[in-house]
């Protein structure tokens, strides 16, 4: 039941921008001084919602059982929401682009935090901590040299784990780390069911897979540093804050800041490595919300929030609608028919993003959708990387139209070079 809660929430949280009252001509800067206010918000809710879950995770671990445990679950879920809807904030501010991988890094090698089913495997050619198991092992070495894991801490996980030895599978911290602590690995393939951790490997008195107390200390520690991040980063969207501070200094570099996150978002990594790499391979392991089978309602917040930022529409979590000068502002004033043009495009993702959360609710989860020989499932990501991929193209002729020069967006083999994902 709680589950259909939260896709109701997510599916009402929709906009349509065709709703959206007939555009006047905006000034620019307006355009983009609302846009870091709209991220502000943005980041504060994600803050809040990581807020709510160090609380519910703080309680597990204070008494582990089957109820506090899927109480720290669903404080996961609903955190993931509003972070994703900042996601297309990330490709066109350096300072978000350089941030992110400690918050939302996938895939991770598992077996560098905690246990693993045999079927991992024990080795892997590209990463030596593939197994490294820091739970288990109060010492680790890396890149040859002895590191002191003995104590559990935000910044031995941050300074020290996070692409340890130059690798992005080796996941330390962040949104997924903890997504791994609380449900396990989901070992059913392209089957139903999600990760079934036992709340039992945080019982200190009855203990399963030992270590409860250093995964505890993990959970905590990983937890309490995605708060961290998070302020740092609602901080650098406040007024005067850096990143606010650096996009509206220059008008029109702020414009193709948010275009660049709107089609590098919507190209080359939702489309393209998120979706179409997944579908192209039939692998479980290549859905983002691995372990929770959440990935259905990030993909929808992702294009909720690339929609968001064309509208300057949002509705923060207190139930405030923020709204005020925005890209389809200036867009309608200078070309009516673009603007028609993006405005039904970026609905057509939201509601084929859609169709794949009510399908999740109702039949089966993104991961079997992606199976092979599912063809319904199958043509469901498909519909909804063919939309992404032609609001991008109309995101390129704003470009052109606003006359912001030659900008690059984030490209995907999966979806340039298909054959390549092969090789």
């Amino acid at each position: 039941m709680l589950f259909f809660r939260r896709t109701v929430l997510a599916l009402s949280a929709t906009v349509s921008l065709l709703a959206v009252a007939p555009a006047s001509a905006a000034d620019p800067a307006a355009v983009v001084r609302h846009y870091a206010e709209v991220g502000h918000a943005k980041y504060a809710d994600a803050l809040k919602g990581a807020e709510a879950l160090q609380k519910a995770v703080d309680a597990f671990l204070a008494a582990p059982s089957e109820k506090t445990l899927a109480a720290a679950r669903e404080a996961w879920l609903a955190a993931r929401n509003p972070y994703m809807e900042t996601e297309v904030y990330r490709f066109g501010n350096k300072i978000v682009d350089d941030w992110e991988g400690k918050v939302n890094s996938w895939p991770l090698d598992e077996g560098l935090i905690d246990y693993v089913d045999p079927s991992y495997g024990t080795e892997s050619d590209e990463n030596p901590l593939f197994t490294a198991n820091v739970i288990a092992n109060k010492s680790i070495t890396i890149g040859g040299k002895t590191v002191d894991t003995s104590k559990i801490t935000p910044e031995l996980l941050s300074e020290s784990l996070q692409e340890a030895g130059g690798i992005e599978a080796n996941v330390a911290t962040g949104y997924h780390a903890i997504e791994f602590l609380l449900w396990g690995q989901d070992l059913n393939g392209t089957g139903p069911g999600a990760g079934n951790r036992p709340y039992t490997d945080y019982d200190l008195k009855a203990c399963t897979h030992e270590n409860c107390d250093r995964r505890a200390a993990y959970l905590k520690a990983a937890t309490d540093l995605l708060v961290s991040d998070l302020k740092e980063m609602t901080e650098n969207w406040a007024p005067k804050g850096e990143a606010a501070k650096t996009v509206e200094a220059d008008p029109k570099e702020g414009l193709t800041a948010i275009l660049t996150g709107m089609g590098s978002l919507s190209y080359g990594e939702l489309a393209g490595e998120r979706m179409k790499l997944g579908l192209l391979l039939h692998d479980p392991e290549e859905e983002q919300d691995c372990f929770s089978d959440n990935t259905h309602n990030s993909h929808l917040h992702d294009a909720i929030g690339i929609r968001s930022a064309y509208t300057g529409i949002y509705k923060t979590l207190d139930g405030k609608t923020l709204t005020g000068p925005s890209l389809h502002d200036l867009v309608a004033a200078k070309d009516p028919a673009l603007d028609k043009e993006m405005s039904e495009k970026l609905d057509a993702s939201v509601k084929a993003m859609e169709a794949i959360a009510e399908r999740a609710r109702t039949t089966e989860h993104y991961d079997q959708m992606i199976a092979e020989g599912n063809k319904e499932g199958n043509a469901l990501i498909q519909a909804a990387v063919d939309a992404l991929v032609s609001q991008a193209k109309t995101v390129e002729r704003i470009i052109a139209a606003l006359d912001l020069g030659t900008v690059k967006l984030e490209g995907s083999k999966s979806l340039d070079d298909p054959n390549a994902v092969f090789k």
